[in-house]
């Protein structure tokens, strides 16, 4: 009796260890798969082979992946395109005839004519929605004339000079232009990085980011209008999205650049060669909205450096959770700071 009764003892302290055991290993197993996916999260995970996402107004780069690494664009080249012809053109509603070079080029068209005649306007709107190699043709030649004589390989010679020059204001340094439409070409090129700077400066140009909201439009044609419908496809699945541009070629693989505004922050994502483009983009850009806040940092007409001046104008910044700015003030500057980078700079009216 005495041999049963240690018997059970023994069996139960044996089970209970075991569910004790159990319950460790559970809460064990559950805190590490947590940790695993909130690291998963915070890396921004894509696809592509090269990506980086920045908020437009600071120009935060909040999430990159091989972002400096040269690559083909394919039609997001557009998006360059497009904010140089919008800085090289004085009256955007200047009626053009389309240089006869621009006809038949090859690629997705908008199917111009010779002689054809419609305005820059209506060429940004083909270039942009419909993404017509023709339109971007048209606009640069009409943007950076060149003989007639001229051989195929140098008429758009003039014009990429002026998209590097873009580009160099706009903060890109590893770019290489060859032509206005994206389709390959020796020495075309970009970076994640690079287009995403571009976009974020071209989306503070109010008429190109009314041309990217665009999601459908009506513009002149030879024998009938042309109706064009934004290759954009966030702009109708995504409420937050605006803008910009898709593209696409053997070499280059499928390329995005996106843009959403959303809670006080604007934010473009360049996906570079990249099969689900758009699904990744987005959950990039909802991603940044989850984890970043824009908090003002500086206010317009308010106190600076220690009361010595008066701020004139709003600065803000997109921080996450716990992350701090540090506002500095360099002779009759106020600055700020943000992990030993200064980030804004600007002259205060002194008091």
């Amino acid at each position: 009796m005495k041999n049963k009764k240690l018997l059970f003892r023994i069996s139960a302290a044996v089970i209970a260890c075991v569910l004790i055991a159990g319950i460790i290993f559970t809460a064990v197993f559950t805190t590490r798969q947590s940790v695993r996916i909130n690291t998963v999260k915070a890396e921004a995970h894509t696809t592509a082979r090269g990506m980086c996402t920045v908020e437009v107004s600071s120009g935060r780069i909040l999430y990159e992946k091989n972002s400096t690494a040269q690559l083909p664009m394919a039609s997001t080249t557009k998006v360059v395109t497009a904010i140089t012809v919008l800085e090289n053109c004085e009256d955007i509603e200047q009626i053009i005839r389309v240089d006869d070079r621009a006809i038949g080029i090859e690629g997705t068209s908008i199917y111009l004519q010779r002689g054809e005649e419609l305005t820059v306007r209506e060429l940004l709107l083909g270039l942009m929605l419909r993404s017509g190699n023709d339109a971007a043709a048209a606009l640069a030649l009409y943007i950076s004339p060149t003989d007639a004589d001229t051989s195929r390989n140098e008429i758009f010679d003039g014009f990429s000079e002026k998209m590097q020059q873009i580009a160099a204001k706009a903060g890109a340094v590893s770019s290489s232009f060859k032509n206005p439409h994206g389709l390959d070409e020796e020495g075309h090129y970009t970076t994640a990085r690079d287009l995403a700077l571009i976009s974020a400066y071209a989306m503070k140009n109010p008429v190109f980011a009314e041309i990217v909201a665009t999601k459908s439009a009506q513009i002149s044609g030879v024998e009938y209008p042309r109706v064009l419908n934004n290759k954009n496809r966030l702009l109708k699945t995504m409420q937050s999205c605006v803008g910009v541009k898709t593209g696409f070629t053997k070499k280059s693989g499928r390329c995005y650049v996106g843009a959403v505004a959303k809670n006080g922050m604007t934010v473009v994502c360049v996906v570079l060669n990249c099969g689900p483009m758009f699904e990744e983009a987005a959950a990039l850009m909802e991603q940044a909205d989850r984890e970043f806040t824009m908090k003002q940092v500086i206010a317009k007409d308010e106190f600076v450096c220690d009361m010595r001046g008066i701020a004139r104008e709003d600065f803000f910044y997109p921080l996450r959770e716990g992350e701090a700015v540090n506002v500095v003030c360099k002779g009759g500057n106020v600055c700020v700071e943000f992990n030993g980078e200064r980030v804004y700079c600007a002259p205060y009216n002194k008091f």
